[in-house]
């Protein structure tokens, strides 16, 4: 009788932590792709202070503006697979500008760039969360993460 209530009882702890598990799983996935959207935001916003900059600088730069507008078009016109070479092109026409860091034109620039870095680092921790968290034996075995689409690093370049 007492290895019935032992077995129910192994029965309803193992559920219980699988429960716990699958929850868990399910929730750093859903803040690793809240997290990617907020990095696309974060890259969109960036792109678009860049393409403002390009328009106010362009009487005293002439060419590098024509290269800074051309980058943020295409930071912001870029797709999924194009997205990550777009934004390290407009990171390195950003650092190859030849304007004083201090100058008040780049303080946009700079503001968006920082809240990128930050987006990219937040991305950067979740992403590797879940993904710590989809390499579990117990999330493998019993396939608790299949519902979703492994989670991956955005490759850029640091803005600031």
């Amino acid at each position: 009788m007492w290895w019935v209530v032992g077995v129910v009882a192994l029965i309803v702890l193992a559920s219980t932590y699988l429960t716990w598990t699958a929850t868990r799983v399910e929730r750093l996935h859903r803040r690793s792709q809240a997290a990617a959207e907020a990095l696309d935001a974060r890259m969109g916003a960036r792109a678009l202070a860049a393409a403002a900059l390009a328009a106010r600088v362009r009487p005293h730069l002439g060419g590098y503006a024509d290269a800074l507008d051309a980058a943020a078009r295409a930071a912001l016109e870029s797709v999924d697979g194009q997205r990550e070479a777009a934004q390290n092109d407009l990171t390195r026409v950003l650092r190859e500008l030849p304007l004083d860091p201090g100058d008040p034109e780049l303080a946009a620039v700079q503001r968006a760039g920082r809240r990128l870095a930050i987006a990219k680092q937040v991305h950067a921790d979740m992403v590797r969360d879940a993904r710590g968290a989809r390499w579990r034996p117990v999330v493998r075995v019993f396939g608790l993460a299949r519902r979703h689409p492994e989670p991956r690093y955005f490759d850029m370049d640091e803005p600031v």
